[in-house]
């Protein structure tokens, strides 16, 4: 037989040992929940399920909800001074806008994707946002 085959490699558990380390030092002996039963929701359905609840009781948000807010709050903001600033300057606000909906275009669900927004259709645009 070969040698190499009775004696494998050593296998490194970088996480599972800083969890460990952790643990021995006393920083898992106060966890929020310990020592309550789960709830039988945990036990049904998908991982992806549990995770979005999980998430969204710590009050996580997805990115893209975020950078929504984000371009509402653009828009708002551009609708208030269209009439006060020049059009070269409503023109640079309406870019940056429009490359946030590019990249909330690329991060959120398909269904929930927008398009671009211009001087003429902010006004109708904003009751989409």
């Amino acid at each position: 037989m070969d040698k190499d085959k009775l004696n494998p490699p050593q296998y490194n558990d970088l996480i599972g040992d800083i969890l460990k380390k952790h643990t021995a030092d006393g920083g898992m002996d106060n966890l929020r929940g310990t020592g309550k039963p789960l709830s039988k929701e945990y036990f049904s359905g998908d991982t992806f399920q549990h995770f979005q609840r999980i998430a969204q009781d710590a009050g996580y948000k997805p990115y893209w909800l975020n950078l929504r807010h984000e371009i509402r709050d653009d828009l708002l903001s551009v609708m208030d001074v269209l009439s006060l600033r020049p059009d070269n300057e409503i023109n640079k606000l309406i870019m940056n806008i429009n490359t946030k909906i590019n990249n909330y275009n690329k991060a959120c669900p398909p269904p929930l994707q927008k398009g671009q927004v211009s001087a003429q259709t902010i006004t109708a645009a904003l009751k989409h946002w």
